[in-house]
């Protein structure tokens, strides 16, 4: 079946339990992640990631799993991402199976109209298709107020769509700064605060570019030496720890969703032409290297490293640049045996 627009988030968050099956594709990735989170959510659900590559060269592993009985009895989603046209015969298995105890979301990316799992998505009663596109205006507005309220966060419009804009509507990067406002706020679902603009500006996505970026990029990049001279010329005071970590993670994030274009079998030079002027001309280079060196699963490992570091400083009293500057210099470390 295919969903609406209208009627996704309430699919997601209320799943119906005759649908064992859910594609969630289009070109906005962040947007797709966040639904497959909802229904994790929902689910209260151990998620269970398998590679498209994995479904494929197994193509039984798929209902064989969605059969099994979690060994310690709770709710498992089985989360496919990459997933592309590849896997069409493990889901025909899994759509066939006469029972199952673990629902499967795919993350498609973007997928075609006419690709053959979105066909069969489409066409069986027990999947469910929705194709994600960028959110703009008072949708964007609408989607930053949804996720703050589910973080203990409170904000009028005027708020969310600094944030909307902040964030280029990104769901997965709007998520990432809204739960780092609940942390500083002290915000919960059953403790809410209200976000204000002066928080916005203190601690959002716009406030760790420049310099800022470039010590996670040289991180990233292998670049130690670089790294060191970078650190002495900069000089971070203990405030600027944050605002560094916050642009490593933007870069992370980017990152994620580009590479899951190449894991679906895009080229490098193909994804980087797909960015168009959100690519400058100037961090080409820099792209290639990181998009050619980074995996989907070291990134994601990064990403989760990243999120530690930054909660660490928030309730540590050691000095936050030391403990960031270790990190970065163990990123450079880390990429240059990789390379």
């Amino acid at each position: 079946m295919k969903a609406q627009r209208g009627s996704i988030t309430r699919s997601v968050e209320q799943p119906d339990r005759s649908i064992r099956f859910y594609l969630l594709y289009g070109p906005d990735d962040s947007g797709s992640r966040g639904l497959a989170n909802k229904l994790l959510k929902a689910l209260d659900a151990e998620k269970l990631a398998l590679t498209g590559a994995a479904v494929k060269a197994d193509p039984a592993l798929l209902a064989a799993e969605a059969g099994a009985i979690s060994l310690f009895g709770g709710a498992r989603l089985i989360w496919v991402d990459p997933a592309g046209d590849d896997i069409v015969e493990a889901v025909e298995g899994l759509l066939e199976a006469p029972a199952v105890e673990s629902l499967v979301v795919a993350i498609g990316g973007a997928l075609r109209k006419t690709s053959a799992l979105v066909r069969l998505a489409e066409s069986h009663g027990a999947a469910l298709s929705y194709a994600s596109y960028a959110l703009e205006g008072r949708d964007a507005d609408r989607m930053v107020i949804e996720l703050g309220r589910g973080e203990g966060l409170q904000m009028d419009p005027s708020v969310a769509s600094a944030v909307a804009a902040a964030c280029d509507a990104n769901q997965s990067i709007v998520a990432h700064e809204l739960a780092k406002f609940a942390l500083y706020l002290g915000a919960s679902a059953d403790r809410p605060k209200e976000l204000t603009r002066e928080v916005v500006d203190l601690l959002g996505a716009e406030s760790g570019e420049g310099d800022m970026m470039r010590l996670g990029d040289l991180a990233l990049a292998g670049q130690a030496n670089k790294l060191f001279e970078e650190l002495d010329r900069v000089a971070l005071s203990n405030s600027e720890a944050i605002p560094v970590i916050r642009a490593l993670q933007r870069r992370l994030i980017q990152l994620t969703g580009l590479r899951a274009q190449i894991d679906q079998g895009k080229g490098v030079d193909a994804v980087m032409t797909s960015m168009g002027k959100a690519l400058f001309w100037k961090d080409k280079a820099l792209m290639q290297r990181l998009l050619s060196g980074w995996t989907s699963e070291r990134l994601a490992a990064m990403l989760e490293r990243s999120s530690a570091l930054e909660k660490a400083i928030f309730f540590s009293d050691e000095p936050p640049v030391a403990a960031l500057e270790e990190e970065l210099v163990t990123i450079a470390r880390a990429a240059q045996r990789r390379g």
